[in-house]
C-alpha cells in the first residue's frame, strides 16, 4: 500500500488526466497544442472567425485613413487657392500641396493594397500578374525524384481503379490544387495549410457525392490524393525558412541533450529492460519515432508515431504482465523521446498538423498517438526538478553537468517503486563488473602465454644439449655396405641354370 501510495505521488509530475487530451470545446475529437488545445474542426472555425474580425478591422482602419488623407487634402487644397497671388508663401504653400497630393496617393496605393491583400477572394484566386510575371515554385518545376515519380505513377494506376468519372474529377482537381499551389510560394505556411485544408474538404465533400456516402471508400481515395500532394510539395513545406521551425528543432534537441542524465526511474517509467523482449521493444520503438524524419506523407509520419506508440505498450504490458494503461503510457513515452532524440522533432509534429488530413488528428489511434507525442514534447520542454522528485539545487547541477546522479547505494538518491536497486545503475555496475574480469582474465592469458614461450624456449635448449651429449658420447660411425655372398664370383655365368619343377604323369 505505501508502494501504490508512493508511485502515486511520484506520478503527480507526469500524469495527464485523459480529458486534457480531449478539444477545449467539449466536441469530443482530439485537442492539439499546436491550436490552442482545440481540435483541427474547432480550431478551423475560430481561426475564420479571427481572420474575418481581422479583416474587417483592417477595412475599417484603411477607410479611416483614407478619409483623413482626403480631408487632409482639401483643406490643404482650398486653404492654398485663398492665399492672394503675390503672397510669399505661395510657393511653399504650392510645393507643401504637391507634397501632400503624392503623400495622399501613395498612402492610397497603399490601402488599396492592404484591402486587397486582406480580400477573402485574395486567398482563392490566383492573380494572373503573378502568375504571368513570376516563375512557378523551383520545388515544384524541378525534375522529380525517383520517389515522386513513382507515387504519381502509383496514383495514375490507382485512379484507373475508380469509376471513369470519379477518377478524372480527382485528378483534375488535384491538378488545380498543384498549379495553384506552385502560385502561392510567396504565401506564409499558415496560408498554404489553409489551401490544404480547404482542398481536403472540398475533395471530400465531392467524393462523397461520386460514392453516394460511402465513407470508407472516401477515406481510401484520400489516402492516396494525400499522398500524390504531400510528396510532391514536401520540399517546399516541410520546415520552410519563413517559420521558426528550425529553431524550435535545434532547442528540443539541446534540451533533450541537456536531459541525458534522465532515468527510468526518475519518470517512473514502468519497463524492466533486462528482460529480451522488453529490450526488443524499446529498441523497435526508437527506430520508429526516429524513421518518422524519412517519410513525406503526414499518414506515414502518424504510422511511425502509431508503431512506436504499440511497441511501447508491449513493453509495458510484458514488465507488469497485464494491460498496460494510460497512465503508463505517457511516462514512458516520454522516455523513448528522450533516448531517441528524433531528428526536426517540432518540424514533424508541425507538418503532421499543418497538412494531415484533420480527421486522422480529431479521431482514432493515429489522433490519440499523435496528441499524446505533442503532451509529451511539450512535458518535455517544461521538465523540472519537481516532475522528477528531485531537489532545485540537484537538478540544475544535473543540466549544467556539474554533477550525475549518485549511484544506488545511496537510498535516498533514486525514486524507489518497489525495487531497492535502480535498474539502470546496476546493469552499469554489472558491465564495469565483466570489463574488471575481461581485464584480470586477459593478463592472466598473456602472463601465461609468457610463461609458456619461456617454457619453449628452455625446452629446446635442453633437447638440444642432450643430443650434443649423445653425439659426443656415442660418435656415429658410417660403415659400408655388405657385399653379397657370390658377388666375388666372377664365373657365375657358366653355372647351370637352376632347377626347374617337372610334373610326371603316374
Amino acid at each position: 500500500m505505501i508502494n501504490k501510495m508512493s508511485q502515486r505521488t511520484e506520478r503527480r509530475g507526469i500524469h495527464v488526466d485523459q480529458s486534457e487530451l480531449l478539444c477545449k470545446k467539449g466536441c469530443g475529437y482530439y485537442g492539439n497544442a499546436a491550436w490552442q488545445g482545440l481540435c483541427s474542426k474547432c480550431w478551423r472555425e475560430e481561426y475564420q472567425k479571427a481572420r474575418q474580425r481581422q479583416i474587417q478591422e483592417d477595412w475599417a482602419l484603411a477607410e479611416k485613413l483614407q478619409r483623413e488623407e482626403e480631408a487632409a487634402y482639401v483643406s490643404t487644397h482650398s486653404s492654398s487657392q485663398t492665399q492672394p497671388p503675390h503672397s510669399h508663401s505661395q510657393p511653399s504653400l504650392a510645393t507643401f500641396s504637391k507634397f501632400e497630393e503624392k503623400k495622399t496617393n501613395e498612402k492610397t496605393r497603399k490601402v488599396t493594397t492592404v484591402k486587397k491583400f486582406f480580400s477573402p477572394s485574395s486567398r482563392t484566386a490566383p492573380k494572373k500578374e503573378s502568375h504571368e510575371g513570376k516563375t512557378p515554385s523551383p520545388s515544384i518545376t524541378r525534375q522529380s525524384s525517383i520517389e515522386t515519380d513513382r507515387v504519381s505513377r502509383d496514383f495514375v494506376d490507382f485512379l484507373k481503379t475508380l469509376p471513369k468519372q470519379a477518377g478524372r474529377d480527382v485528378h483534375k482537381q488535384s491538378r488545380i490544387f498543384m498549379e495553384s499551389m506552385g502560385n502561392k510560394k510567396d504565401l506564409g505556411v499558415e496560408e498554404l495549410s489553409e489551401c490544404a485544408q480547404d482542398f481536403y474538404q472540398n475533395m471530400s465533400d465531392r467524393l462523397m457525392n461520386h460514392f453516394k456516402g460511402s465513407s470508407e471508400k472516401v477515406d481510401r481515395v484520400m489516402d492516396q490524393v494525400e499522398k500524390y500532394i504531400m510528396t510532391r510539395l514536401y520540399k517546399s513545406v516541410f520546415c520552410p525558412e519563413t517559420t521558426d521551425d528550425e529553431k524550435k528543432d535545434l532547442a528540443t534537441q539541446h534540451r533533450i541533450r541537456a536531459l541525458h542524465w534522465v532515468t527510468i526511474q526518475m519518470l517512473c517509467v514502468p519497463v524492466d529492460e533486462e528482460i529480451p523482449e522488453v529490450s526488443d521493444s524499446v529498441v523497435k520503438a526508437i527506430t520508429d519515432i526516429i524513421e518518422m524524419d524519412s517519410k513525406r506523407v503526414p499518414r506515414d509520419k502518424l504510422a511511425c508515431i502509431t508503431s512506436c506508440s504499440k511497441h511501447i505498450f508491449n513493453a509495458i504490458r510484458v514488465t507488469k504482465n497485464e494491460p498496460a494503461s494510460a497512465d503508463d503510457f505517457l511516462p514512458t513515452l516520454i522516455y523513448i523521446v528522450l533516448k531517441a532524440n528524433p531528428p526536426r522533432l517540432q518540424s514533424n509534429i508541425q507538418y503532421i498538423t499543418r497538412f494531415c488530413i484533420p480527421s486522422r488528428l480529431m479521431t482514432g489511434e493515429d489522433g490519440y498517438y499523435f496528441t499524446n507525442l505533442c503532451c509529451a514534447v511539450a512535458f518535455i520542454e517544461k521538465l523540472d526538478a519537481q516532475s522528477l522528485n528531485l531537489s532545485p539545487e540537484d537538478f540544475e547541477r544535473y543540466m549544467s553537468g556539474q554533477a550525475s546522479p549518485r549511484t544506488s547505494d545511496d537510498p535516498a538518491a533514486w525514486p524507489q517503486t518497489g525495487s531497492n536497486i535502480n535498474p539502470v545503475v546496476s546493469q552499469i555496475h554489472q558491465n564495469q563488473s565483466i570489463l574488471s574480469n575481461l581485464e584480470k582474465r586477459q593478463q592472466q592469458v598473456i602472463e601465461e602465454a609468457n610463461t609458456l614461450q619461456t617454457e619453449i624456449a628452455e625446452w629446446q635448449n635442453s633437447v638440444a644439449r642432450e643430443v650434443q651429449e649423445i653425439l659426443e658420447r656415442y660418435p656415429l660411425e658410417i660403415k659400408s655396405r655388405a657385399s653379397a655372398i657370390d658377388a666375388d664370383n666372377v664365373e657365375d655365368d657358366r653355372l647351370p641354370p637352376p632347377l626347374q619343377p617337372q610334373v610326371f604323369a603316374g
